[in-house]
């Protein structure tokens, strides 16, 4: 048996009543004037009471209908000002954003750009999780995830917002000290410095004129914080393997420097990784918008 709902009809007899016409409050509501009488007549129907007096020349409310009038006064504004604001949501950037992100993105380019971000769109405010675990974003309530390349589920949508190299450094007092490497095999003889979460494991792939190489290393530091792992290395402490965006700036100061600049390694795909909807909210598309603009600089 269907459940009734409610407020079926409620917004074609408000304004019925408001007009004391069909015709009228057909207009108003963009319906047919059937349409409308139909409402009203399932309404008295639930209800069980006669809401209008119907002749062919007018129509009145009825005793229980003004007093039923007077129990809803205000209700029909209220309905249409949470339909605005709903609507809002898909005319303009407001409302609260859920971002997740790795920490090193996170904390090296996403809350740069979050600050800027937010001074353009008062309206919206941003909460930010900072973090490499896997994220559901339906369930954990999430509007969007920044990651590199994955496997995503169907129901997302991916958009790809830059390409990061990854490139293997050093300190010039490393270098100065133990020399560098001249092939990828070498490093069996160096202090590598390895990033936890790299998806190859303690294995750093290489290539050269087609022909691919994958290097074993023993870290003498392992970490699972990049930006940690950068650190140690301008420290002097050995070799990193790292993306671009994070060793970038310490490369063109000269606080790291390039190693094997003959080898490819390989890149990562910054990705934007968000629910598919017909209806995807005005700050999740500008924000993907705004952060794929300041990635590609």
């Amino acid at each position: 048996m269907k459940t009734l709902d409610p407020l079926d009809g409620i917004a074609a007899f408000l304004t019925v009543s408001t007009h004391l016409s069909f015709t009228k409050a057909a207009e108003e509501l963009g319906m047919g004037r059937a349409t409308v009488g139909a409402q009203v007549r399932q309404l008295e129907d639930r209800l069980g009471i006669r809401l209008f007096q119907r002749s062919t020349r007018k129509i009145a409310l009825t005793e229980a209908g003004a007093a039923y009038r007077e129990a809803l006064s205000g209700i029909l504004p209220q309905i249409r000002e949470a339909e605005r604001a709903a609507i809002s949501f898909q005319k303009e950037a407001v409302g609260r954003l859920r971002v997740s992100a790795p920490p090193d993105l996170g904390q090296l380019v996403i809350v740069p750009a979050v600050s800027e971000f937010l001074k353009l769109n008062p309206a919206v405010s941003i909460e930010l999780d900072l973090s490499h675990r896997p994220v559901n974003l339906v369930e954990d309530g999430f509007d969007l995830a920044i990651r590199g390349r994955l496997e995503v589920d169907i129901n997302l949508i991916t958009r790809q917002l830059a390409t990061s190299s990854i490139v293997i450094s050093a300190s010039p007092a490393y270098i100065a000290e133990h020399g560098a490497p001249m092939t990828p095999h070498d490093l069996a003889q160096h202090a590598c410095l390895h990033f936890a979460e790299l998806r190859w494991g303690r294995i750093w792939p290489f290539s050269r004129h087609g022909e691919e190489f994958r290097i074993p290393i023993v870290p003498r530091l392992e970490l699972n914080h990049s930006l940690g792992l950068r650190d140690a290395a301008v420290l002097g402490l050995g070799i990193v393997l790292l993306p671009d965006f994070i060793v970038g700036e310490d490369l063109r100061q000269g606080r790291l420097v390039r190693l094997l600049p003959d080898w490819d390694i390989s890149t990562i795909q910054l990705q934007a990784v968000y629910p598919a909807n017909r209806h995807i909210a005005v700050k999740v598309r500008r924000f993907v918008s705004f952060l794929a603009g300041k990635l590609q600089r």
